[in-house]
C-alpha cells in the first residue's frame, strides 16, 4: 500500500479509532529525520514493515497514514513507530496522529457540534461550568485543550456517544507524551530527570 501522496494534511483529520471486523486501526506518524529530498524513503520504509502506509508530504514534512492490523490500538501504534524508526535512513516519529491537543474548531468537529456551542461549554455558559481547563495558550487566540480529558467529559455528559474514542485519546496522548519525553542525548535525559527529582515534594 506504501505510496506518496500531495495530500494536504490537516491534524486530526482521521477519526479518533477507526477499526474494521479485522482489527485494523488508522492513525498518522509526524516523522523527523528525513523529508521529500530522502533518497528512496519510501522503498526503505516499504522494506521496514511500512507496506500498510501512505506516504505524505505537507510543508517539507514526512508523515505516514497507517492502516495497520493488530490485536489492538495502541499495539498498531508501537509496532508501527518500531518499524517506521527501524529504516535504513533512520527517520524519528515525532508524534501520533489525530492530534492529542486541540482547539475549538477541532472539538466541535470531532463531536459533530458547532463551535459557538462548544465556546460557551467552556466558559461555562453552557452546561454545568465543569468543562477541563486549558492546556496552552489561555492568553490568546490559539488555545489548546488536552483531547483526553475533553473526550472524556464530553462522553460523561452525554454529547459523545462512542467509548471508544475515549480509550484511543487516551492511548494516543500517553504515546506522545512518551515520544515527547523520550531524550535523544545523554544531556537532555540527565537533565529531564533532574527536573523530575527537583519536582518531588519535599519529605
Amino acid at each position: 500500500m506504501l505510496g506518496k501522496s500531495n495530500v494536504k494534511w490537516i491534524s486530526a483529520t482521521i477519526e479518533e479509532t477507526v477499526m474494521s471486523q479485522n482489527n485494523t486501526f488508522q492513525f498518522s506518524l509526524m516523522l523527523s529525520g528525513v523529508d521529500a529530498n530522502t533518497s528512496g524513503l519510501e522503498d526503505v520504509l516499504y522494506e521496514a514493515g511500512c507496506d500498510d502506509a501512505l506516504l505524505n508530504f505537507k510543508n517539507g514534512t514526512a508523515y505516514l497514514d497507517f492502516d495497520r492490523e493488530a490485536a489492538n490500538f495502541e499495539e498498531a501504534i508501537i509496532s508501527a513507530i518500531k518499524d517506521v524508526e527501524s529504516a535504513s535512513v533512520k527517520p524519528i516519529v515525532n508524534s501520533v496522529g489525530p492530534s492529542y491537543l486541540v482547539n475549538l474548531s477541532e472539538i466541535a468537529r470531532r463531536v459533530k457540534l458547532t463551535k459557538q456551542f462548544i465556546s460557551l461549554l467552556t466558559s461555562g455558559a453552557r452546561g454545568d461550568g465543569t468543562f477541563p481547563k486549558p492546556m496552552l495558550g489561555i492568553d490568546d487566540m490559539s488555545t489548546l485543550w488536552r483531547w483526553k480529558e475533553v473526550a472524556g467529559w464530553l462522553f460523561e455528559k452525554g454529547y459523545m456517544k462512542d467509548k471508544n474514542k475515549i480509550h484511543a485519546a487516551s492511548v494516543i496522548d500517553d504515546i506522545n507524551v512518551a515520544l515527547e519525553f523520550r531524550p535523544l542525548d545523554n544531556k537532555t535525559a540527565q537533565h529531564r530527570q533532574a527536573i523530575l527529582e527537583a519536582l518531588k515534594p519535599s519529605s
